[in-house]
C-alpha cells in the first residue's frame, strides 16, 4: 500500500525543513530505517530515514526545497501500484508556503525521524522543483557560493555550477579556489578593487542587489534573538582581565605536551567553570514561575558557521580537566561547522561564552540566549602598557563583558562571579588545587 514520506520533526526547535539531497531517485527500492534524503534543520543536516519498505515512487519537493512539518514530500509504494488517487488527494490539501531553494548541505549522521501529527500540505504540482534553469542568460547562483566567490575574488562567468539546472553551489568555488587558508586565519582575502573606474559627471541609479533567502539556521537565529533583547531585560559587566599567568601556563603546557592545542578560551571556559560552581545564582535561568539553577556548569561555547552562529555545550565543564575540554571543543567546533551535531549537543546550556578575541575584537557586549541567565562575552588577548607594582610595563590584557538577565542576576551577584572569574584566571593555579 502506497504510503507518504513527510516532513519530520529531527530537532526540538524545528518547524519546517529544508531538502538538501535525495538520496535515492525514483523508481529506487527502500527499505525501512534505510536514509532517504538529507534534511537541513535549523541547526543541522540529518538523514531521514524511510519509515516504509517499496519503491520510491514519486518526489514531490526538489533539493533545495523546503516544506513544514508534516507535509508530504515523497510517496513510497510497491513498483506496479497505482498512486493516482493518493497523489490526487495531496495536491489537493490546502498549500503552505515554503522557502527559496538555498544552498544544498553537507551530509550528516543518520537520525531517527519520526512523523507528526500535522496535516500533509502540497505547494505545487506534485514535480520536484529542482530545476533552477533560466533562459534569460543569468546565472544561478546559490547565497554561500557567492559570498564565497566574492571573498576570494573569484569571477563566476568562469565557473561552470554542477547543481541543479546548472547552478553555482559551494563544491563549485571550492574547486575554483582553496579559501580555507584565509577561513582559517580569521580574516577574509581582500578582494580586488572595481576594474571599472569612476566616469565624472555620470549619473548613477540605485544599486543593484540580491535577496539571499535565509536557511533554517539564520530564521531559528532570528527568532529566538527577537525574543531576547527586547522582552530580557539585559545589563552588562566589563573587567580586565590580566593574562600573564594563563598565557605562561598554557606555553608551559605546550612545553609538557607539544601535541596538545590548548587555547586561551579552552582556559576560559575552565575557569568560567570553576566561578559558577561558586556562584550558582549565576549558573542558573529564567523559567516564567521559577528560576531554575543548575548543578553543574553546561557551557555553551559559540561557533561562527557559513550558515550562522551554534554553541555547541561543553557538558559539566566543572568536572572536567583543561585537557579534556581543549579536546572537546575542537571536537565539537568541528562537526558544527560541519552540521553534524545532534540537538542535545547544542541545546540545554546553563551559561554561553562568545570569543571574538581571534578576530582582534578588544571588547563588545553578547545577547543572552533565552532562557539561559547570562552570556560572556571575550575579547581579545593582547599586550599593553599598565601600572605594575609601580612601574609601567607591558603585560598581557584580557577584558570580558558579561550581559545578565536582571530577572535572575542581580548587580551584586554578577559583579561577585566576574570577581571570582578574574582572580582565578589571574591566577590560574588554582584550577590545578582545586582538582
Amino acid at each position: 500500500m502506497a504510503t507518504q514520506v513527510v516532513m519530520p520533526k529531527l530537532s526540538p526547535t524545528m518547524e519546517e525543513g529544508q531538502l538538501s539531497r535525495w538520496l535515492k531517485k525514483e523508481g529506487d527500492k527502500v527499505s525501512m530505517g534505510e536514509p532517504l534524503a538529507e534534511i537541513d534543520t535549523d541547526k543541522a543536516t540529518m538523514e531521514m530515514q524511510a519509515l516504509a519498505n517499496g519503491v520510491l515512487r514519486k518526489i514531490l519537493i526538489g533539493e533545495g526545497e523546503s516544506a513544514p512539518l508534516g507535509q508530504a514530500i515523497a510517496i513510497i509504494g510497491d513498483a506496479d501500484e497505482d498512486i493516482a488517487a493518493l497523489l490526487k488527494s495531496i495536491q489537493s490539501k490546502p498549500a503552505r508556503p515554503s522557502s527559496t531553494p538555498a544552498e544544498p548541505a553537507q551530509s550528516a549522521p543518520a537520525h531517527d525521524s519520526t512523523p507528526t501529527d500535522a496535516k500533509p500540505a502540497l505547494a505545487h504540482d506534485g514535480k520536484p522543483s529542482s530545476e533552477n534553469s533560466r533562459d534569460d542568460g543569468r546565472q544561478l547562483i546559490s547565497p554561500i557560493a557567492a559570498r564565497m566567490a566574492a571573498e576570494a575574488g573569484i569571477n563566476l562567468k568562469s565557473v561552470q555550477g554542477s547543481g541543479p539546472g546548472g547552478r553555482i553551489v559551494k563544491r563549485d568555488i571550492e574547486a575554483a579556489s582553496d579559501t580555507n587558508a584565509a577561513t582559517a586565519k580569521g580574516a577574509p582575502r581582500l578582494k580586488p578593487m572595481a576594474s571599472a573606474p569612476h566616469q565624472p559627471g555620470l549619473v548613477y541609479g540605485p544599486s543593484s542587489f540580491r535577496d539571499e533567502p535565509l536557511s533554517e539556521m539564520r530564521r531559528t537565529i532570528a527568532r529566538r534573538l527577537v525574543t531576547s533583547l527586547g522582552p530580557v531585560p539585559h545589563f552588562f559587566l566589563t573587567s580586565e582581565i590580566d593574562m600573564e599567568r594563563a598565557a605562561d601556563m598554557r606555553a608551559s603546557i605546550h612545553q609538557l605536551y607539544p601535541d596538545t592545542k590548548l587555547s586561551i578560551n579552552d582556559i576560559v571556559i575552565k575557569v568560567t567553570a570553576a566561578a559558577l560552581v561558586q556562584h550558582p545564582q549565576v549558573n542558573a535561568s529564567f523559567q516564567d514561575k521559577t528560576v531554575r539553577v543548575y548543578e553543574h556548569a553546561d557551557i555553551a561555547v559559540a561557533v561562527a558557521t557559513e550558515n550562522g552562529l551554534i554553541t555547541p555545550i561543553v557538558r559539566s565543564a566543572d568536572l572536567k580537566s583543561l585537557l579534556e575540554i581543549a579536546g572537546e571543543v575542537r571536537e565539537l567546533a568541528t562537526r558544527a561547522r560541519a552540521r553534524k551535531l545532534r540537538p542535545e549537543e547544542y541545546t540545554g546550556a546553563s551559561f554561553s561564552i562568545s570569543n571574538l578575541g581571534m578576530f582582534g575584537i578588544d571588547e563588545f557586549t553578547a545577547v543572552i540566549n533565552p532562557p539561559e541567565g547570562a552570556i560572556l562575552a571575550v575579547g581579545a588577548m593582547a599586550p599593553k602598557p599598565v601600572a605594575h607594582e609601580g612601574q609601567i610595563v607591558i603585560r598581557q590584557r584580557m577584558r570580558v563583558t558579561m550581559s545578565c538577565d536582571h530577572r535572575v542576576i542581580d548587580g551584586a551577584v554578577g559583579a561577585q562571579f566576574l570577581q571570582t572569574f578574574k582572580q582565578i584566571l589571574e591566577n590560574p593555579l588554582y584550577l590545578f588545587l582545586s582538582e
